[in-house]
Formats: C-alpha cells, sequence, structure tokens
C-alpha cells in the first residue's frame, strides 16, 4: 500500500497537467492535412534526409520519375522527438543536382526530426524525416 500511495505522488508530482493543443488543432483541420496529402502524392516527389559526418542535414530530391529534382528551394526547422526542446531553423543549398545542404549543424548526437517545405516549378510539398546523428 505504500509503495503504491509513493507511486501515485511521483506520477502527480512529475506531470506537467498538459499534454499539448496540437493533436487537438489537428484534428479540427484533419481534412486540409488529408487534402495536402492526396495534392502531395500525386506530385510524386521523393524526399530522403539523412546527415553526413559532421552532423550536417542532406535532402535529396527526386521527380516522380526517379530524376533529380534541380533548382528546388528547401528549408525546414530540426526538432528533437523526445526530451528537451531543442529546435533549429534550417536553410539548404544544392550542393548537387537534386542534393541539398543545410546551412548548420545539429548540436548533438541522436534523433532529429527535420520538417521540411521543398517548392520548384509552382509547386509545394511538405515533409517529415527522422534523422540520427551518430
Amino acid at each position: 500500500m505504500l509503495v503504491n500511495a509513493g507511486m501515485v505522488f511521483a506520477a502527480l508530482k512529475s506531470f506537467p497537467g498538459k499534454a499539448g493543443s496540437e493533436d487537438f488543432e489537428l484534428s479540427n483541420r484533419y481534412d486540409t492535412v488529408l487534402q495536402r496529402s492526396e495534392r502531395d502524392a500525386a506530385l510524386g516527389w521523393s524526399v530522403q534526409a539523412s546527415t553526413d559526418k559532421a552532423g550536417v542535414p542532406v535532402v535529396v530530391l527526386t521527380q516522380r520519375d526517379g530524376a533529380p529534382l534541380q533548382g528546388a528551394l528547401l528549408d525546414g526547422v530540426a526538432g528533437r522527438p523526445l526530451g528537451p526542446a531543442e529546435t533549429q531553423h534550417l536553410t539548404f543549398h544544392e550542393s548537387a543536382v537534386g542534393r541539398y545542404v543545410a546551412d548548420a549543424v545539429l548540436p548533438a548526437q541522436g534523433q532529429w526530426e527535420l520538417t521540411l517545405s521543398a517548392s520548384a516549378g509552382g509547386s509545394q510539398i511538405a515533409a517529415t524525416r527522422r534523422v540520427i546523428v551518430h
């Protein structure tokens, strides 16, 4: 009984009381999310993300036919999926045809979630990709 009371106290003491409102807001505009997802799928672009040995995010964009997507504008935000909030804005430049390199190094090892926005030829796509810095 004493152990149970201790566990309840620890749980209540450590719970911040806020689960966040992002999921609720997303559910309120879910039709818009579905429409954007369908539009992105119809466009047929592929987004692959990784990091180089130094921890710099690298994104490869390809078209539906597998050809590199040249001349895109790409930016994003890197955030930690777990633990204390840590975000970093990223701007990418094209280092080779279809290969885009961020202007910053991710400052710590571990998992990062990249929220990306790419546009080219009047079309735009949004994507989220998980990368790991070793």
